[in-house]
């Protein structure tokens, strides 16, 4: 690390490691450390900025993703659970508040009289434009300490991280057959 630069707590954690198991590479564990940490305090900062909208982060999910369907804002319950990868009975308890709210409706499907759409209410439409706005200035804020340069770099990073684990691949399929702790 170059003199001069910042250190962290992560830092001191593999100093420790690096003193007491000197033949470990802990390179990885300052990654994922580092991204975890990071999780944390901006999972706190998003859960600040949609709370003064009245909204917690899977609400906003769920307004978010009918807002981006475009008009008239209008998903199946099933393209809403897919698109936000959760389960169907996690999507009715979403659902079930935010139509208490008033921020969607349930509408007959045109075609299929069997099925229900959801569907931004006017109110909701306001609500996801004004949260969506904040959050998108909040995000910008947390992440001022890097160059608009260095944003791209990082994105690309973690998209190609990412990618490991959404598209199927070995690594997808080792972290998909450990058990859920939980």
């Amino acid at each position: 690390m170059p003199s001069g630069t910042p250190r962290d707590l992560v830092d001191r954690i593999l100093e420790q490691w690096k003193r007491e198991r000197p033949d470990l590479d802990t390179s990885p564990m300052g990654v994922i450390a580092r991204m975890s940490r990071l999780s944390r305090f901006l999972e706190r900062r998003i859960a600040t900025v949609l709370a003064e909208h009245g909204l917690n982060e899977s609400q906003f999910g769920v307004l978010a993703a009918l807002r981006r369907a475009g008009p008239p804002y209008c998903l199946s319950p099933t393209a809403l659970y897919n698109s936000l990868l959760i389960s169907s009975g996690a999507m009715t308890n979403r659902l079930e508040r935010l139509t208490a709210a008033g921020l969607v409706k349930r509408i007959p499907d045109p075609k299929d009289r069997r099925s229900v759409l959801v569907m931004l209410t006017p109110k909701g439409l306001r609500v996801v434009d004004e949260a969506v706005a904040a959050h998108t200035e909040n995000e910008k804020q947390l992440l001022a300490g890097l160059t608009e340069s260095e944003r791209e770099q990082l994105g690309r990073l973690l998209r190609k991280l990412l990618v490991q684990f959404e598209d199927g691949s070995t690594v997808s399929r080792m972290i998909d057959s450990v058990p859920d702790p939980r």
